[in-house]
């Protein structure tokens, strides 16, 4: 009875959450006008890299993010994902070459590789058991609010002054996320002090078994996201949308509507129930994406997407501390956060690959996405082991 009388509204909490909102803006305040930056330096050939070279240095560093954060804490490792946007918002306006720029883009995919692991796992740390889904949600939204209003800040600093105000916006907003984050306590109870070898990586370390059903569903759920980064900034320009990130505004405020209550839900009846109702949404949001050639038909795909994925990811991310060792909570995020950016890199890849600016062949690649989405559905649908939280 103790743990159901538990706050989650604590300013630990609180902070974490603003923080998560500032980092996530960081980042996804640059997304809708890097396509056309990039053919500004030449290298229009090269747009799936935008996505896809981001997330791969995130998934690779997933693993050490995981290990940092069991071993020297959550804290840290948080910051330093951080520091790695203010650092990379500065080089952007520097090195204006593509390789520079793909080199940036490479480096800049740490900063997710890091806070968004040890974010979690702090959460985790201060949160009930029984109220882990609806907290979950909470932060999720957090980052969410973050992810939505980046974009259309992006666009609009971009529309009223140029490139180099955009980046310097981005280092600010991620040295905003660092400043609220200071004076919380770290959460780890036997942390040790940071040596080389503890960047030592074995097999062990990689993957976290126990969290492989949740990775499986976050890789085939985030497959969609990865070409939606990479394609709607071009579907816009088709459509006519002057701002790039209206759809990612729609589509956000969408996932607001649905991500505390389904990570209530997903508390009280189990995450199967929710993680099967999400799936439904995304197929529905990628197979209308590719059928509604217009405007509202992408506004009302864009609603879709983000009912489906306010649904799926707080309760997945719940899913995972259900399914993790205490003692090793951080790796089986990482675990869960290494699948995130396989699937939005390989999204990215494949989407960039068969894309080649011809505008008709997007809504094949939007079916392809949808046919995946399908795929994880009937996986759910024959999961047997129970995964509510007891």
């Amino acid at each position: 009875m103790k743990i159901q009388k538990q706050k989650i509204y604590t300013s630990q909490f609180v902070f974490i959450c603003l923080s998560s909102i500032f980092f996530s803006a960081s980042f996804n305040m640059l997304i809708p006008e890097l396509p056309n930056y990039l053919s500004n330096l030449g290298g229009s050939e090269y747009k799936g890299l935008i996505i896809a070279l981001f997330t791969l240095t995130a998934g690779l560093s997933r693993p050490f993010s995981g290990k940092l954060t069991d071993t020297i804490g959550r804290k840290p490792v948080l910051i330093f994902g951080a520091i790695v946007c203010v650092i990379t918002g500065l080089f952007y306006p520097i090195l204006t070459s593509v390789t520079g720029f793909l080199f940036l883009r490479l480096l800049h995919g740490f900063s997710t590789g890091f806070s968004p692991t040890a974010i979690a796992t702090y959460v985790s740390d201060i949160i009930p058991e029984n109220r882990l889904g609806e907290a979950m949600g909470i932060q999720g939204l957090c980052f969410s609010t973050g992810f939505a209003l980046g974009p259309a800040l992006g666009s609009y600093i971009k529309l009223y002054t140029d490139y180099n105000a955009l980046f310097y916006s981005s280092s600010f907003m991620a040295l905003l996320s660092i400043i609220l984050v200071v004076r919380v306590k770290e959460t780890l109870v036997h942390r040790q002090k940071f040596k080389l070898q503890t960047l030592k990586i074995s097999k062990s370390d990689i993957i976290a078994k126990e969290a492989l059903p949740a990775a499986c569903i976050t890789f085939i759920s985030y497959l969609g996201f990865g070409v939606v980064l990479t394609l709607i900034p071009d579907w816009s320009d088709h459509l006519g949308i002057i701002n790039k990130g209206t759809f990612f505004i729609v589509f956000t405020f969408a996932s607001i509507f649905v991500r505390i209550i389904a990570g209530k839900i997903s508390d009280i009846y189990g995450r199967k129930i929710m993680i099967i109702t999400g799936l439904v949404f995304l197929i529905l949001a990628l197979l209308l994406l590719g059928k509604l050639d217009s405007i509202y038909g992408m506004l009302v795909a864009a609603t879709f997407y983000g009912l489906a994925m306010g649904i799926i990811s707080p309760t997945v991310n719940a899913w995972t501390i259900d399914l993790s060792n205490p003692s090793t909570k951080g790796k089986s995020i990482a675990t869960m956060y290494i699948a995130l950016e396989a699937g939005i890199g390989f999204g990215a890849l494949f989407s960039g690959w068969y894309y080649q600016d011809v505008l008709n062949k997007i809504p094949i690649i939007f079916y392809v996405c949808a046919f995946f989405a399908f795929l994880g559905f009937i996986y759910m649908l024959f999961y047997k082991k129970t995964i509510v939280n007891n």
